[in-house]
Parts: C-alpha cells; sequence; structure tokens
C-alpha cells in the first residue's frame, strides 16, 4: 500500500448478509473482514440486519460497552440497535439494527424515494419492503454517528446490492461529506434473465435493463439498483464479467471492479487436514452405505456440486445430465463414484429412517436394501415436487444397485447439525476428490475458489467470474491438470458441457496418485493467488476513487 494513499478514517459497510449466512456475499465480507481490519482497526464497522430478536444470533458477540454511545444516540432517534463482535476471523465491529420501527414511515419513505431520486416502489412485492426497511435505518444509523460524532473524520459508506441501496442513497443526501460506494455483485435482471430461461448471452446486446424489469415484474429491485449505480460517488462490481452486464443492464460501467479473494486460515494444517479428510471419508461413504445398500472402498471417487439453490444459474441441470452419462460409462468400470449435491432446499428434518440405520450400522458393512427414496439424506416439505429429486427421477439416478455412479442430495445447510452428516460445508470440502460447478450464470463464484482453498480440484465454465480469472492467469482455458479446468459454456452447449464434465471425471478416475497429487496442488496454487491480501488493493482503489469525488 503506498504511503501517499488516500484512505478514510472510518469504513462502514452494510449488507443483508452482515451476521447473517445466506449466500456468497456473507463469505465475500466475512473472509476479507481480517485483512481489512489489519488496516482500519475498530474504525471498520459493518452493518447487518437485527433479525435473530428474542435469540440469540451464533454469528453475532454482542458486547454492551462497545460503542455505547454511538447505541444511545439510535436510541435517542427511535430505534434499536445491537453492537458486538462478528465471529469471524478478525473479530470486526458489528451492529445489527432493528429496522421495525420504520415500517410505519414506509409509504412516506417511498414517496421521499421518487421525489429525490427517481426510485420507482410503486410495484414493490415479496422482500422489497424488509430490505429497503433494513437499508433506510442502517443509512439513518449512520447519518446519526457522523453528523454526532464523526464530522470532521473522512468517511465511507460501502453499502452492497440493491437491499442496501435506499439507505446509502438518502445518507448522501443527508450527509454529503460522507463518500458512498455501491457493489452489485450481480444485477437483478440479469439473474432474473438467466433464472426464468431467456437466452441471456446470444441475445445479450439486444436486452434493455428498464424493459426487461417490466416484462420479468422487477422494476422496483432495478429502479434502485440503477438509481444506486448512478449516483454512488463510486460504482463497483466483482468482476469483467459482471462489468459488462452493468454497462448493458444499468447503462453504468464500473468505476472499480472488486475481485473476491479469500483467506487460507479458514484450511486447516497438514496433519489435521490429512485426519479429517479420512474422517469425514468415512463418514460420507457410511451415509451412502446406509441409504443405497451398496458398499463402497476408499477408492471410490467423491465428487459434489453445492451453492445456492438456483437450478439453471448454478447449473444443477447440466451436473445432473454429467451425472447420467457418466453412470452409462462406468457400467464396466471397477471403481464406483459417490456423488454429493449439497443444496439447501424446503427441508422438513432429517429422515428418521437413515438416522435410525446409520446408529445400528456396524462401521460400513452394507444392510440388506435401500431405504425408500435413496437419493436424499432429509426429508423435504415439497419432496415430489422439488426440482433437483425431480430431474434425477426423470434422468433414471435412482441408485440402483447396478449404478456404479451414485447420486446424493443432501438438502440442508452444513453447519455441522444437520442430523445427519453433523458435518461442516468446509470439513465437506476436504473428503471430495473433485468439485464440479458448471454455471450458465456467475459474477464470481465462491464455490470454486472454496474447492481449491481446501487443495480440492474443479471444474467450472467460462461464464463464472472465477473461471474467467482462472484463464487470465493462465492466458489460456483451465486444464483440470491445473488444478482447475474451464468449460466454456453457452446458451445451446447443454450436452456438450456435460460430456466435457464427464471427459474430466474420467481423467481424474484414471490418474495416478502423482497426477492426483499435482492436481491438488496446482488447485492451491490459485488459492495462493486469490488471497485478500492480494486483492485488497482494488478496495483502497475504490476508497480513493469515491473520496477524489
Amino acid at each position: 500500500m503506498a504511503k501517499n494513499q488516500n484512505l478514510p478514517d472510518v469504513v462502514f459497510e452494510t449488507s443483508w448478509e452482515v451476521c447473517n449466512k445466506v449466500g456468497g456475499i456473507y463469505t465475500v465480507l466475512s473472509s476479507r473482514a481480517k485483512t481489512l481490519k489489519e488496516r482500519f482497526g475498530d474504525n471498520l464497522i459493518f452493518i447487518g440486519p437485527d433479525i435473530w430478536t428474542g435469540k440469540e444470533n451464533p454469528l453475532f458477540r454482542e458486547d454492551p460497552k462497545l460503542l455505547a454511545d454511538w447505541r444511545m444516540d439510535a436510541k435517542r432517534e427511535g430505534f434499536a440497535v445491537r453492537i458486538g463482535r462478528w465471529a469471524v476471523p478478525g473479530q470486526p465491529v458489528a451492529v445489527l439494527v432493528d429496522f421495525r420501527a420504520f415500517y410505519a414511515q414506509k409509504n412516506d419513505i417511498y414517496a421521499r424515494a421518487w421525489d429525490s431520486f427517481h426510485v420507482d416502489s410503486l410495484h414493490a412485492y415479496g422482500d422489497y419492503d424488509e430490505a429497503s426497511m433494513f437499508s433506510f435505518a442502517a443509512g439513518r444509523f449512520v447519518e446519526i454517528v457522523v453528523k454526532g460524532r464523526l464530522a470532521k473524520k473522512k468517511v465511507i459508506y460501502q453499502a452492497h446490492e440493491w437491499m442496501s441501496g435506499l439507505g446509502m442513497l438518502f445518507l448522501k443526501q443527508q450527509c454529503p461529506n460522507v463518500r458512498t460506494i455501491f457493489t452489485t455483485h450481480a444485477t437483478s435482471i440479469g439473474r432474473s434473465i438467466s433464472g426464468n430461461n431467456k437466452l441471456l448471452y446470444e441475445y445479450f446486446h439486444g436486452y434493455n435493463g428498464d424493459q426487461m424489469a417490466s416484462e420479468l415484474n422487477m422494476e422496483a429491485k432495478h429502479s434502485i439498483e440503477k438509481q444506486s449505480a448512478h449516483l454512488a460517488d463510486c460504482f463497483t462490481t466483482v468482476s469483467n464479467f459482471t462489468d459488462r452486464e452493468c454497462r448493458q443492464l444499468l447503462d453504468k460501467a464500473a468505476d472499480v471492479v472488486l475481485p473476491n479473494g479469500f483467506e487460507l486460515d479458514f484450511v486447516p494444517k497438514a496433519a489435521t487436514y490429512s485426519k479429517l479428510r479420512r474422517e469425514v471419508r468415512r463418514k460420507i461413504i457410511q451415509t451412502a452405505t446406509a441409504l443405497t445398500g451398496d458398499t463402497f472402498d476408499e477408492n471410490t471417487l467423491i465428487i459434489s456440486t453445492s451453492g445456492r439453490n438456483d437450478f439453471r444459474c448454478k447449473g444443477f441441470d447440466v451436473y445432473l445430465e454429467a451425472m447420467r452419462q457418466l453412470r452409462d460409462r462406468l457400467k464396466d468400470s471397477p471403481r464406483k463414484v459417490i456423488s454429493l449435491i449439497e443444496v439447501p432446499c424446503w427441508l422438513l428434518g432429517p429422515r428418521k429412517d437413515l438416522q435410525q440405520r446409520l446408529h445400528t450400522m456396524q462401521d460400513t458393512t452394507a444392510p440388506a436394501a435401500a431405504l425408500e427414496t435413496p437419493m436424499i439424506t432429509h426429508d423435504l416439505y415439497n419432496l415430489n415436487e422439488d426440482r433437483i429429486l425431480c430431474l434425477m427421477k426423470d434422468l433414471g439416478l435412482t441408485n440402483k444397485p447396478e449404478d456404479k455412479v451414485k447420486v446424493i442430495l443432501i438438502p440442508c445447510y452444513l453447519d455441522g447439525k444437520d442430523g445427519i452428516l453433523n458435518i461442516s460445508y468446509y470439513d465437506m470440502l476436504t473428503a471430495n476428490d473433485l468439485t464440479v460447478y458448471p454455471s450458465y450464470y456467475e459474477p464470481w463464484g465462491y464455490t470454486p475458489l472454496e474447492s481449491v482453498a481446501f487443495k480440492t480440484p474443479c471444474i467450472t465454465t467460462d461464464l463464472s467470474g472465477f473461471g474467467q480469472w482462472v484463464n487470465e492467469v493462465l492466458d489460456r482455458e483451465g486444464t483440470i491438470e491445473d488444478g482447475v479446468a474451464v468449460l466454456h459454456r453457452d446458451d445451446r452447449n447443454y450436452q456438450e458441457c456435460a460430456a466435457a464434465i464427464c471427459d474430466n471425471i474420467e481423467h481424474v478416475l484414471h490418474a495416478s496418485h502423482e497426477e492426483t497429487d499435482n492436481m491438488r496442488r496446482n488447485a492451491s496454487k490459485f488459492a495462493t493467488k486469490a488471497q485478500w491480501k492480494n486483492f485488497i488493493r482494488h478496495y483502497y482503489k475504490a476508497y480513493e476513487f469515491a473520496l477524489s469525488k
């Protein structure tokens, strides 16, 4: 970091995912916190929603003595905040705002947003009100603190996604001395086009964001996102890939691109890693045996895909087609494959029959027969309508005794307390031989980055920001020997992409121990390059850009 950089005295970051583990933005903020805190100390303050009222938030440690005067300032203005530490590496300051008090002012707030910023809330529905009231409360809190205690400080307020935009706009209006950064991690319209089975890439240059917002009933979210991008002092996004999307759908290019990094603090050291890998593999194999009635030796290949339950954007359809093709290819193979789909669904709870069988099984001895529906570890409210499970049945991925590829849906958050595996997501990664993320729409892609951080080679696509970054680093298309295979995807090569996934899996199946170790080492090298200490300079550039306004 250059000594003469113009950096802020205080940084506020607000997001719906602060102390609230929902998706990839949580990983962005929580993994970056330690690196930023090393520079700013307790002048780095994260603001999130207090949605744990009346119960303990396991990600937040309240400290009544920390910034107690700030809390009293908010209370005098009619709303409550809790202040403490975010339970992630670095233990940064976190403020959770109770935004319920502002619902009574909702219509007035929306009217002012239209008059001041042309933010159109007329067609709002779903989670719009909840996110907007949180956003307004977060901005109001910073306004109170800045006017009362930080008036002479250089202050940055970074708002993530449309859910934080409204409060940023009002703060900018009320405190012009605060410099604002708005970050979109994926445009609401780009994600909606993809999720509605439209061809995003083939017709990309023909799409108009405002027109598509009307067609897809996304006017309110698109309006606040677009106005936030145009009115912030600095507009940022997470990849050159998404920057292109912002130019087209928001009519605004990013001022600075902020690629996402990771911290290797989450990864266990060598001896611990090896022990953990053995233990988790044993538990996965035991669970697969209990479900399917089949046996699996230590040579079984364990692969997985994971992510937010976004069927098409995450490429779960392509993954399942690849598993169908792989099952047909491996009919005569001596090797078996356990293929895991780790995707939160409409969870009812752990399967009682599977719990009972796991309790009575001795090691990995196979039971007499498979359980009913041997493709899923937990019960769902919509077991017969779940999209992933229905496609598994349609493709014949029902884990018949003769199938060498057993596909298992784990439909819960892997927090170590799911009732079946009781293993955290990161620990699950250690057990994998390969991961597969065939994304159709992925502005960055944390799942492949997390995979390589845990020394697990992965397959991704050139429609993800991470995949494009890998190709840029290599100056060519990544291959599985590099630790990351970057496959080409477009609107129409569904079958070809599935076949390419199978080719790569078979390559790993037939690789020697030496070749496999080399793939794992190469995968880990990408994680080293993508550490936050290497990417944080982009944030300093954004701070400088905003402060220069």
